[in-house]
């Protein structure tokens, strides 16, 4: 019958595994700033989202709030202007979208006050169509915020949102 033995641990061994240890903690150490660092600043993360009251908001007014460091345009659109909206032949524009694709509730229109084209900050009640012009490069956008004239590429981007009540939006 065979017979197992046994090694006894030497100081040796101690010393290997106190050693690998050591350089796992002091790696573990170095490399923390670094992932750290990666992480978004609390300024940031506090403007990851932001609420808005739009019960004060009359009816055919845009207000401008700030987002994450860019405009945003909130509308409060008229019977007219949702129907105008509506009334587009999507097929005739530079960036097709229907407007329903573009608001959660017909009489509110949110989205993000830069210019697609070169970044610039479009007038509201402005254009052809009495929804945003860039006055930079002449890019003209409807009451839906989409492109409707000039070098701008794609319509004005709408955020995430939700409708946290009948009167308060949650952007982002």
């Amino acid at each position: 019958m065979a017979t197992a033995t046994t090694v006894e641990p030497t100081r040796r061994d101690f010393l290997y595994i106190a050693t690998g240890a050591v350089a796992a903690v002091g790696a573990a150490a170095a490399v923390w700033p670094l992932i750290n660092s990666m992480s978004p600043d609390a300024s940031t993360l506090a403007l990851a989202s932001t609420e808005l009251d739009i019960s004060a908001i009359p009816e055919g007014q845009i207000v401008t709030i700030k987002w994450r460091g860019k405009p945003v345009f909130v509308r409060h659109r008229t019977a007219k202007e949702i129907a105008d909206s509506e009334a587009v032949n999507i097929a005739t524009l530079p960036d097709p979208q229907a407007d329903s694709a573009r608001v959660q509730k017909p009489q509110w229109l949110i989205v993000v006050g830069v210019c697609t084209h070169l970044g610039c900050i479009p007038i509201g009640h402005a254009g052809e169509y009495d929804g945003w012009f860039c006055p930079c490069h002449g890019s003209v956008y409807d009451t839906s915020g989409r492109i409707r004239s000039g070098p701008a590429p794609r319509n004005l981007e709408v955020p995430a949102y939700s409708f946290l009540t009948d009167a308060k939006v949650k952007i982002g």
